[in-house]
Protein backbone atom coordinates (compact mmCIF):
# COMPACT_ATOMS: atom_id res chain seq x y z
CA UNK A 1 0.00 0.00 0.00
CA UNK A 2 1.53 3.36 -1.00
CA UNK A 3 1.49 6.55 1.04
CA UNK A 4 -1.40 8.06 -0.89
CA UNK A 5 -3.63 5.02 -0.43
CA UNK A 6 -2.72 4.82 3.28
CA UNK A 7 -3.74 8.45 3.77
CA UNK A 8 -7.01 7.85 1.92
CA UNK A 9 -7.72 4.79 4.05
CA UNK A 10 -7.10 6.74 7.23
CA UNK A 11 -9.39 9.57 6.12
CA UNK A 12 -12.12 7.05 5.36
CA UNK A 13 -11.70 5.44 8.77
CA UNK A 14 -11.85 8.80 10.53
CA UNK A 15 -15.11 9.73 8.82
CA UNK A 16 -18.22 8.99 10.89
CA UNK A 17 -21.80 10.23 10.64
CA UNK A 18 -23.26 11.71 13.82
CA UNK A 19 -21.91 12.22 17.32
CA UNK A 20 -22.74 8.70 18.51
CA UNK A 21 -20.03 7.30 16.29
CA UNK A 22 -17.28 9.55 17.64
CA UNK A 23 -15.96 7.14 20.33
CA UNK A 24 -15.93 4.18 17.98
CA UNK A 25 -14.20 6.29 15.35
CA UNK A 26 -11.29 7.06 17.67
CA UNK A 27 -10.76 3.41 18.61
CA UNK A 28 -11.01 2.07 15.07
CA UNK A 29 -8.83 4.75 13.53
CA UNK A 30 -6.06 4.40 16.13
CA UNK A 31 -5.96 0.64 15.59
CA UNK A 32 -5.99 1.06 11.83
CA UNK A 33 -3.23 3.64 11.94
CA UNK A 34 -0.98 1.22 13.82
CA UNK A 35 -1.76 -1.60 11.39
CA UNK A 36 -1.18 0.58 8.35
CA UNK A 37 2.10 1.87 9.74
CA UNK A 38 3.37 -1.67 10.22
CA UNK A 39 2.53 -3.04 6.78
CA UNK A 40 5.70 -3.80 4.84
CA UNK A 41 8.01 -2.50 7.56
CA UNK A 42 10.67 -4.50 9.38
CA UNK A 43 10.25 -4.59 13.14
CA UNK A 44 13.20 -3.67 15.35
CA UNK A 45 13.71 -3.83 19.11
CA UNK A 46 16.16 -1.42 20.75
CA UNK A 47 17.35 -3.01 24.03
CA UNK A 48 19.10 -0.18 25.86
CA UNK A 49 18.85 0.81 29.53
CA UNK A 50 19.92 4.42 28.93
CA UNK A 51 16.69 6.29 28.08
CA UNK A 52 18.45 9.01 26.09
CA UNK A 53 20.24 6.55 23.81
CA UNK A 54 17.14 4.38 23.53
CA UNK A 55 14.96 7.33 22.53
CA UNK A 56 17.55 8.48 19.99
CA UNK A 57 17.73 5.06 18.32
CA UNK A 58 13.97 4.51 18.35
CA UNK A 59 13.40 7.94 16.81
CA UNK A 60 16.10 7.63 14.16
CA UNK A 61 15.04 4.20 12.90
CA UNK A 62 11.36 5.15 13.03
CA UNK A 63 12.17 8.09 10.76
CA UNK A 64 13.89 5.64 8.40
CA UNK A 65 10.70 3.61 7.92
CA UNK A 66 11.15 0.88 10.52
CA UNK A 67 8.62 -0.26 13.09
CA UNK A 68 10.64 0.22 16.31
CA UNK A 69 10.04 -0.83 19.91
CA UNK A 70 12.21 0.27 22.83
CA UNK A 71 13.10 -2.00 25.76
CA UNK A 72 15.03 -0.96 28.85
CA UNK A 73 15.67 -4.43 30.27
CA UNK A 74 15.83 -8.14 29.49
CA UNK A 75 12.26 -8.56 30.74
CA UNK A 76 10.93 -5.84 28.43
CA UNK A 77 12.83 -7.37 25.51
CA UNK A 78 11.27 -10.78 26.16
CA UNK A 79 7.85 -9.14 26.21
CA UNK A 80 8.52 -7.35 22.91
CA UNK A 81 9.78 -10.58 21.31
CA UNK A 82 6.28 -12.07 21.57
CA UNK A 83 5.52 -10.26 18.32
CA UNK A 84 7.35 -10.83 15.06
CA UNK A 85 10.82 -9.30 15.21
CA UNK A 86 13.36 -8.88 12.42
CA UNK A 87 16.32 -7.31 14.22
CA UNK A 88 17.41 -6.55 17.78
CA UNK A 89 19.89 -3.85 18.83
CA UNK A 90 21.28 -5.24 22.06
CA UNK A 91 23.30 -3.57 24.81
CA UNK A 92 25.42 -5.85 26.99
CA UNK A 93 24.98 -4.17 30.36
CA UNK A 94 21.33 -4.37 31.35
CA UNK A 95 19.74 -3.88 34.78
CA UNK A 96 18.34 -7.40 35.04
CA UNK A 97 20.80 -9.54 33.11
CA UNK A 98 23.73 -9.90 30.75
CA UNK A 99 23.34 -9.10 27.07
CA UNK A 100 25.24 -12.20 25.97
CA UNK A 101 22.85 -14.47 27.87
CA UNK A 102 19.87 -12.62 26.40
CA UNK A 103 21.36 -13.00 22.91
CA UNK A 104 21.42 -16.78 23.39
CA UNK A 105 17.73 -16.68 24.36
CA UNK A 106 16.87 -14.60 21.31
CA UNK A 107 18.75 -16.95 19.03
CA UNK A 108 16.98 -19.97 20.52
CA UNK A 109 13.46 -18.55 20.27
CA UNK A 110 13.52 -16.12 17.34
CA UNK A 111 14.87 -15.70 13.82
CA UNK A 112 15.73 -12.08 14.51
CA UNK A 113 19.15 -10.71 13.66
CA UNK A 114 21.25 -9.28 16.49
CA UNK A 115 23.52 -6.25 16.46
CA UNK A 116 25.34 -5.61 19.73
CA UNK A 117 25.53 -1.90 20.55
CA UNK A 118 27.67 -1.36 23.64
CA UNK A 119 30.48 0.53 25.35
CA UNK A 120 32.38 -2.69 25.99
CA UNK A 121 35.07 -2.60 23.33
CA UNK A 122 37.54 -5.33 24.31
CA UNK A 123 38.57 -7.89 21.70
CA UNK A 124 37.34 -10.66 23.99
CA UNK A 125 33.84 -9.17 24.16
CA UNK A 126 33.77 -8.50 20.43
CA UNK A 127 34.82 -12.03 19.50
CA UNK A 128 32.47 -13.59 22.06
CA UNK A 129 29.56 -11.54 20.77
CA UNK A 130 30.13 -12.53 17.15
CA UNK A 131 30.66 -16.18 18.03
CA UNK A 132 27.54 -16.38 20.21
CA UNK A 133 24.91 -14.83 18.03
CA UNK A 134 25.75 -11.36 16.81
CA UNK A 135 25.60 -10.26 13.20
CA UNK A 136 27.59 -7.14 14.05
CA UNK A 137 29.30 -5.67 17.12
CA UNK A 138 29.14 -1.87 17.31
CA UNK A 139 30.82 0.16 20.03
CA UNK A 140 29.61 3.49 21.38
CA UNK A 141 29.56 6.39 20.62
CA UNK A 142 27.13 5.42 17.89
CA UNK A 143 27.40 6.54 14.28
CA UNK A 144 23.74 6.43 13.29
CA UNK A 145 24.30 6.27 9.54
CA UNK A 146 26.78 3.42 9.95
CA UNK A 147 24.37 1.57 12.22
CA UNK A 148 21.57 2.05 9.68
CA UNK A 149 23.75 0.61 6.92
CA UNK A 150 24.64 -2.38 9.07
CA UNK A 151 20.99 -2.97 9.96
CA UNK A 152 19.90 -2.90 6.33
CA UNK A 153 22.75 -5.25 5.42
CA UNK A 154 21.73 -7.79 8.08
CA UNK A 155 18.07 -7.62 7.10
CA UNK A 156 18.90 -8.03 3.41
CA UNK A 157 21.07 -11.09 4.04
CA UNK A 158 18.48 -12.67 6.32
CA UNK A 159 15.81 -12.12 3.69
CA UNK A 160 17.96 -14.01 1.19
CA UNK A 161 18.52 -16.80 3.72
CA UNK A 162 14.76 -17.09 4.35
CA UNK A 163 14.04 -17.38 0.63
CA UNK A 164 16.70 -20.06 0.31
CA UNK A 165 15.20 -21.96 3.23
CA UNK A 166 11.71 -21.79 1.72
CA UNK A 167 12.99 -23.05 -1.62
CA UNK A 168 15.35 -25.59 -0.02
CA UNK A 169 17.91 -24.54 -2.61
CA UNK A 170 20.47 -27.08 -3.73
CA UNK A 171 22.38 -25.79 -6.73
CA UNK A 172 24.78 -27.83 -8.84
CA UNK A 173 27.71 -26.13 -10.54
CA UNK A 174 30.60 -27.97 -12.14
CA UNK A 175 31.58 -30.87 -9.89
CA UNK A 176 29.92 -29.45 -6.80
CA UNK A 177 26.54 -29.05 -5.15
CA UNK A 178 25.89 -26.22 -2.72
CA UNK A 179 23.02 -26.59 -0.26
CA UNK A 180 22.05 -23.10 0.87
CA UNK A 181 19.71 -24.39 3.55
CA UNK A 182 22.12 -26.77 5.24
CA UNK A 183 25.11 -24.57 4.39
CA UNK A 184 27.01 -27.48 2.89
CA UNK A 185 29.21 -27.86 -0.17
CA UNK A 186 29.48 -31.37 -1.61
CA UNK A 187 32.05 -32.62 -4.12
CA UNK A 188 31.42 -35.04 -6.97
CA UNK A 189 32.09 -37.92 -4.56
CA UNK A 190 29.32 -36.69 -2.27
CA UNK A 191 31.75 -35.78 0.48
CA UNK A 192 31.51 -32.34 2.10
CA UNK A 193 34.13 -29.72 1.33
CA UNK A 194 35.22 -27.87 4.45
CA UNK A 195 34.58 -24.13 4.15
CA UNK A 196 34.77 -21.36 6.68
CA UNK A 197 31.66 -19.26 7.25
CA UNK A 198 33.08 -16.40 5.18
CA UNK A 199 34.13 -18.73 2.34
CA UNK A 200 30.65 -20.26 2.21
CA UNK A 201 28.91 -16.86 2.26
CA UNK A 202 31.09 -15.56 -0.57
CA UNK A 203 30.61 -18.69 -2.69
CA UNK A 204 26.85 -18.68 -2.08
CA UNK A 205 26.68 -15.06 -3.25
CA UNK A 206 28.54 -15.89 -6.46
CA UNK A 207 26.37 -18.95 -7.13
CA UNK A 208 23.21 -16.94 -6.48
CA UNK A 209 24.26 -14.22 -8.91
CA UNK A 210 23.55 -16.48 -11.93
CA UNK A 211 26.87 -15.68 -13.58
CA UNK A 212 26.60 -11.92 -13.06
CA UNK A 213 29.80 -10.31 -11.78
CA UNK A 214 29.74 -9.07 -8.20
CA UNK A 215 31.81 -6.10 -7.14
CA UNK A 216 34.42 -6.40 -4.43
CA UNK A 217 32.51 -3.79 -2.40
CA UNK A 218 29.38 -5.96 -2.47
CA UNK A 219 31.36 -9.04 -1.49
CA UNK A 220 32.88 -7.10 1.40
CA UNK A 221 29.33 -6.55 2.65
CA UNK A 222 28.50 -10.23 2.20
CA UNK A 223 31.42 -11.53 4.27
CA UNK A 224 31.47 -8.75 6.87
CA UNK A 225 28.49 -10.36 8.62
CA UNK A 226 30.60 -11.86 11.40
CA UNK A 227 34.07 -10.45 10.78
CA UNK A 228 35.13 -7.28 12.52
CA UNK A 229 37.53 -6.01 9.84
CA UNK A 230 36.93 -6.81 6.18
CA UNK A 231 38.41 -5.07 3.15
CA UNK A 232 39.23 -5.78 -0.50
CA UNK A 233 42.31 -7.77 0.48
CA UNK A 234 40.14 -10.02 2.64
CA UNK A 235 37.82 -10.73 -0.31
CA UNK A 236 40.78 -11.45 -2.60
CA UNK A 237 42.26 -13.84 -0.02
CA UNK A 238 38.92 -15.66 0.36
CA UNK A 239 38.63 -16.06 -3.42
CA UNK A 240 42.18 -17.45 -3.56
CA UNK A 241 41.35 -19.98 -0.85
CA UNK A 242 38.15 -21.03 -2.62
CA UNK A 243 40.01 -21.51 -5.89
CA UNK A 244 42.46 -23.86 -4.16
CA UNK A 245 39.60 -25.87 -2.65
CA UNK A 246 37.40 -26.01 -5.76
CA UNK A 247 39.60 -28.03 -8.08
CA UNK A 248 38.82 -31.13 -10.07
CA UNK A 249 37.10 -30.19 -13.31
CA UNK A 250 40.04 -28.33 -14.80
CA UNK A 251 37.79 -25.32 -15.42
CA UNK A 252 38.25 -22.24 -13.22
CA UNK A 253 35.31 -21.91 -10.87
CA UNK A 254 35.70 -18.23 -9.98
CA UNK A 255 36.72 -15.78 -12.67
CA UNK A 256 38.14 -12.31 -12.15
CA UNK A 257 36.23 -9.51 -13.89
CA UNK A 258 38.70 -6.70 -14.40
CA UNK A 259 37.63 -3.44 -12.82
CA UNK A 260 34.59 -5.04 -11.18
CA UNK A 261 35.22 -8.07 -9.01
CA UNK A 262 34.42 -11.75 -9.46
CA UNK A 263 31.84 -14.05 -11.02
CA UNK A 264 31.11 -17.76 -11.10
CA UNK A 265 32.65 -19.10 -14.31
CA UNK A 266 30.59 -22.29 -14.52
CA UNK A 267 26.97 -22.76 -15.57
CA UNK A 268 24.65 -23.31 -12.61
CA UNK A 269 21.74 -25.70 -12.82
CA UNK A 270 19.01 -26.63 -10.33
Amino acid sequence: MNVRSQDSALRDLNFQVGPQAQGTSSIVSDSARQELRSIGRERLIVVEDDPVTRTMLVGYFSENNFDVVGAGSCAECRQALRARTDLVFLDLQLPDGDGFDLAKEIQATSNAGIIFVTRRDTDVDRILGLEIAGDHYVTKPINLRDLLARARSVLRRRSIDRKAARNHNSIAFGDWIIDLTRRELLGSDGKPVTLTRAEFDLLAALVGADGRPLSRDYLIEVVSNRQAEVDIRTVDALVARLRRKLVGSGTPVIATVTGVGYKLALSERL
